[in-house]
């Protein structure tokens, strides 16, 4: 296996709720769906078992409760220049929620040839 360091990456999370809908589908899956299509280099969506968000309702996945709008995380990773962009694009499918970005060193770990196109990838964008 073979490493490299990545310093110009940020990584990106979308916090919404479970039950947000956008043209007529869950929104963390249409956000999903869009970061597929623009190219990001993964997205996974991680699904809370307790959360409150700005209007301090508790939202919980205790069993007794029938309906449960849980927190849902939305984490990608990738070059800064992808990230400013996917953040342009999904910000106009939230109607509550928040995007955090911030700055995270990447240490990709691989087989040589993987690591070899990751550069060879990084010299054509720049």
């Amino acid at each position: 296996m073979v490493e490299i360091e990545h310093w110009n990456t940020l990584r990106m999370k979308v916090y919404i709720g479970e039950n947000d809908i956008y043209k007529g589908k869950p929104l963390y899956k249409a956000i999903v769906e869009k970061l597929r299509e623009m190219g990001m280099a993964g997205a996974t969506v991680y699904r809370g078992i307790l959360g409150f968000g700005k209007k301090s309702k508790l939202h919980s996945a205790e069993v007794l409760r029938l309906s449960a709008d849980l927190p849902i995380v939305i984490e990608v990773v990738d070059k800064g220049y992808k990230i400013e962009k996917a953040v342009n694009e999904i910000k106009p499918m939230i109607k509550d929620g928040m995007i955090t970005v911030e700055p995270v060193i990447v240490v990709w770990v691989g087989t040589r040839e993987e690591v070899e196109k990751l550069e060879e990838d990084a010299v054509r964008e720049k």
